[in-house]
């Protein structure tokens, strides 16, 4: 069904109250989505491609830039033209768990206290919550909270059209 040409675009849309929004046909608002969509993953992968792009040019200098500054990681300035290129490699730092329990345990053992070196967190996956028997349950019950995330709506034409 064809639309007025004065019916919004994706473009259009951070400019338009939600209450607005939320009045237009059904099927109007199913082609915003959809069209919205198709233009998020074509950003995405325009962006992908940037980034890359970036990265070839840049890696080499920035390496270079990090090395003369007794630098592994953090960010480099340097000039490119009339351009300042500011580039970031940042730090992931990951832990083996099962090795930092251990190191917690003799800190334990020693008589210290853990906390002061490392945070400690317990935690329950729903799914495991899920199949424990009532009695378990019960037990964790006052420790536990539930949040709803946010509502996630798809409009699907009906009668299989995509």
């Amino acid at each position: 069904m064809p639309w007025p040409n004065n019916s919004p675009t994706p473009d259009a849309l951070p400019g338009i109250p939600d209450a607005e929004l939320a009045q237009l046909p059904v099927e109007l608002l199913a082609i915003l989505q959809r069209e919205t969509e198709e233009a998020l993953k074509r950003a995405k992968a325009a962006k992908a491609r940037l980034d890359a792009a970036l990265t070839v040019r840049y890696t080499t200098c920035a390496a270079e830039e990090r090395q003369a500054h007794s630098k592994d990681t953090g960010t480099v300035r340097f000039d490119d033209g009339d351009f300042t290129v500011v580039a970031d490699l940042p730090k992931r730092v990951d832990w083996d768990q099962d090795r930092l329990g251990e190191i917690v345990d003799r800190i334990r053992r020693s008589g210290d206290d853990p906390a002061q070196y490392v945070d400690i967190a317990i935690k329950v996956p729903e799914r495991k919550y899920a199949s424990w028997p009532e009695n378990i349950r019960s037990v964790f019950e006052p420790a536990r909270t539930v949040r709803t995330g946010a509502l996630k709506v798809e409009l699907l034409p009906q009668g299989g059209a995509a």
